[in-house]
């Protein structure tokens, strides 16, 4: 009877002490994983690297183009994904390249936009698109300036994608209300109201450094890429020049010969007559707005037709419109 109750005791013991030893062994195990673990974050963490400035002085500029990427993620009509790879350039896209490659090739404004003029690409700091420009320059005239060679898709309070579709504002920019399109609110410039914009360049939804032009800027390119006038007459052959080859409807495609490609990207009317607002005359019309007013219902707009190849015409409209926008770089 003692021999046995030994020999269980004894088993017992052995059981138990072998238990502990595989404990032993389970605990070193896991603290070892945790170790490694900790370890391994720290060393990824170490691989982070500070993105490249683009320009000195510009940190500012970042966090504003971190803002508004920010808010391009709510899913709205007036959120857009910013494009990738939609401005094509002699070198390349730009988007491919470093910040610190950017900063060596291209000159920057002080606090919104990076202009590559050998790439002729204009960089939006405020969301990091990418804008075709182009430097028109007649033979025989006096005229040089540069332009943007796509409509603008910088996302603002009371700007639109035509009808409401993302691929639209991807392909044709957004559409302003005037009000927008100078920077201002719908109490501040809005139909109705009073709106002075005091004297000199109206920078409005543009890229610093750049500006929304004025009626006599509009009339200027539109005497500069016709040879055939010397003052602004509606009756002029620059919207045949201006106007994109492809999407324009009935044969109404231009030649484009100084690359400033416009596209009919149609309106939005958001006029009482209309209740909540329309789209239309997409494929058929583009309408770009100036800087200038007419009075507190009505500003100037630069206008192509698809109907009459030949011109562009500068007419006053509601300030309830949605038009494209041009920006034009700044005087040096």
């Amino acid at each position: 009877m003692k021999n046995t109750f030994s020999r269980k005791f004894t088993v017992c013991a052995l059981a138990g002490v072998l238990g502990f030893a595989l404990s032993a062994c389970d605990d070193s195990s896991s603290a070892g994983g945790d170790d490694n673990g900790e370890t391994s974050a720290l060393s990824s963490s170490a691989k982070v690297t500070e993105p490249a400035e683009v320009t000195d002085g510009s940190s500012d500029s970042r966090e504003a183009s971190n803002d508004a990427q920010s808010s391009g993620n709510e899913k709205s009509s007036s959120s857009v994904t910013p494009k990738s790879a939609k401005s094509s350039s002699s070198s390349g896209d730009p988007k491919s390249s470093s910040s610190s490659d950017m900063a060596e090739t291209a000159t920057s404004s002080s606090d919104g936009s990076i202009y590559d003029a050998s790439a002729n690409i204009l960089t939006d700091l405020r969301d990091g698109r990418n804008y075709k420009t182009t430097t028109i320059a007649p033979v025989g005239t006096n005229y040089s300036e540069v332009w943007m060679a796509e409509n603008l898709n910088y996302r603002t309070e009371n700007s639109f994608c035509y009808r409401d579709k993302f691929e639209n504002c991807d392909k044709y920019g957004r559409l302003y209300l005037w009000s927008a399109a100078v920077g201002k609110t719908l109490e501040e410039c809005g139909y109705g109201h009073k709106c002075d914009l005091g004297a000199g360049f109206v920078r409005g939804v543009c890229p610093k450094g750049w500006h929304l032009p004025s009626k006599s800027e509009w009339e200027n390119l539109i005497v500069a890429v016709d040879d055939s006038i010397t003052e602004y007459t509606s009756d002029n052959k620059a919207g045949r020049m201006l106007k994109s080859t492809t999407d324009w409807t009935f044969d109404g495609n231009g030649v484009d010969s100084y690359s400033f490609s416009a596209l009919p990207a149609g309106k939005r009317d958001i006029s009482t007559y209309f209740y909540n607002g329309y789209y239309g005359e997409e494929s058929e019309y583009a309408h770009f707005w100036s800087s200038t007013v007419r009075n507190d219902n009505w500003a100037y707009q630069m206008s192509l037709f698809y109907y009459r190849h030949d011109n562009a015409t500068l007419n006053d409209s509601s300030k309830d419109m949605g038009y494209s926008v041009r920006c034009v770089k700044d005087s040096e």
